[in-house]
């Protein structure tokens, strides 16, 4: 495509994104394909057309393919109770537990928030979290609402392998990947290390290029954990617009990529603009109209890593683009670029469209750490000494949160991340982790509770957006590391 390069090089640097891959695919051709930028920037290594990213989210469409693979041969039904299959699911409303289905789990229309902080780097297994689900509350009944849920992806995954007798990872390996021929494609950040063209991570921290350690997520590999890259990406691209088959070969029935590709839930409309209509939510993939196109589309961020992939079946087009950017929004304003010049329409500035949003965004942060600064109560001080708040606090669904004195300062340790607390007012204290601070997230408001006797006996924890705080409850000092809900 004349002219995309230039694009591309003039707008990395407008906003720092390091390095970037694309590929296109055109009436079953790949059309583009091509590196830029930096995969290492203190090493001076550039991107190359196998270079490694992690695609995130972009993964979950795998995971349907995967179920709609045992659809075809009669193993699932996309329409049948999840307890069919796997007799001791069990949920925090019962209802849903006894009546959703494998389709509920891939359309986010469980009832249930996002709850990311559960598995976002637990020392949990997938049956661990599978057993503490039935603990996390629901905000909406079933099929109600769309709320983006990784960890029903990751009970999709589990449910794959239980069926198939194998692990996700097995199974998607060698139903998809292998047969598609995405052989260097792989389900760790763990595994990409060990070849020799993977992108590093990076984040923007005050307009600073910073990189930061890997993400490992295997434990929802299912609904995001995939690495790849744009070689083997467009392989994918390919096989979804040509109904499902490679070749010879049929990997799953155009009916199930018919279904992939039809709406299951209405989505918020989370963009004023009016190219962009009637969203919705099919099976691992996104859907809305584009200036009259149908676009199916999944966007993937994991830390240091932003991805999108884009499908438009009935102009047989398709596009991948990967970057090495926490939560950089360059591969919507590429896509939407290459999907104006493909479909010969006047191109839309979504570049400044986008600054303008990113703008909003900062000061939206800005206002909430003022109005947390604002909210406090002055002249207050802990009702006990701070020696008295250390101890470990359990949820049945979250797990363990330990409080620590170090220094005279206390210190919280969640799933291995390490935040910082100070005196807010009363017994209230913020808590900031290293990587909310690199992120400029507003901290977080804890709340420590005493019994009737005035002991510390719990500790109030916004884990959910969506919900009151998390009620962890202090452990007694004897038997700690025995204690268990499940």
């Amino acid at each position: 495509m004349e002219g995309l390069s230039e694009f591309i090089n003039d707008r990395m640097p407008q906003w720092n994104v390091p390095g970037l891959a694309i590929a296109i695919v055109k009436d079953n051709q790949i059309i583009f394909c091509e590196g830029f930028g930096w995969r290492d920037v203190k090493n001076n290594l550039k991107v190359t057309p196998k270079t490694l990213f992690a695609i995130g989210s972009c993964t979950k469409a795998f995971t349907t393919m995967a179920m709609g693979i045992l659809v075809d041969r009669g193993q699932l039904d996309w329409d049948k109770p999840v307890r069919n299959y796997l007799p001791s699911f069990k949920l925090y409303d019962s209802y849903a537990s006894e009546h959703i289905t494998p389709r509920d789990l891939a359309t986010h229309r469980s009832g249930l928030p996002r709850h990311d902080a559960m598995w976002y780097r637990t020392n949990f297994n997938r049956e661990e979290i599978i057993n503490r689900l039935q603990y996390l509350e629901s905000t909406h009944e079933l099929r109600t609402v769309f709320q983006y849920n990784n960890l029903m992806y990751m009970a999709a995954g589990y449910l794959v392998g239980k069926i198939a007798g194998c692990t996700w990872e097995e199974f998607v390996q060698r139903e998809i990947l292998h047969p598609i021929g995405m052989a260097n494609s792989n389900f760790s950040v763990e595994a990409s290390q060990k070849t020799d063209d993977f992108a590093c991570p990076y984040i923007n921290k005050d307009d600073e290029l910073k990189e930061i350690p890997f993400l490992n997520i295997d434990v929802v590999g299912p609904a995001g954990s995939i690495n790849s890259n744009i070689t083997d990406m467009a392989q994918w691209l390919l096989m979804h617009l040509n109904g499902g088959k490679v070749g010879d070969k049929q990997i799953i029935s155009p009916s199930n990529i018919t279904q992939m590709y039809t709406p299951q839930i209405v989505t918020p409309n989370s963009q004023s603009e009016r190219e962009v209509l009637n969203p919705s939510y099919g099976l691992g993939w996104a859907i809305y109209a584009y200036r009259g196109y149908k676009i199916v589309q999944h966007g993937g961020g994991i830390d240091g890593f932003s991805a999108l992939t884009t499908l438009l079946p009935q102009d047989n087009i398709g596009v991948v683009v990967l970057t090495n950017l926490n939560a950089s929004p360059l591969h919507s304003i590429v896509t939407y670029y290459v999907c104006d010049r493909l479909l010969n329409l006047e191109p839309v500035s979504w570049n400044e469209r986008i600054k303008e949003g990113v703008a909003k965004g900062k000061e939206s942060t800005t206002k909430a750490k003022e109005k947390i600064a604002a909210e406090r109560q002055l002249g207050t001080q802990p009702s006990h000494g701070l020696e008295d708040y250390k101890g470990n606090y359990e949820h049945p669904a979250y797990g363990m949160i330990s409080v620590e004195l170090k220094e005279d300062n206390l210190t919280t340790t969640y799933n291995s991340i390490v935040s910082q607390l100070q005196h807010y007012h009363y017994d209230t204290f913020t808590s900031e982790s290293e990587l909310a601070e690199m992120l400029d997230m507003p901290p977080d408001l804890i709340s420590f509770v005493t019994d009737k006797k005035g002991n510390i006996s719990s500790l109030y924890v916004p884990m959910e957006p969506a919900l009151k705080d998390a009620v962890f409850t202090r452990m007694p000092e004897t038997g700690m590391t025995d204690v268990s809900f499940i």
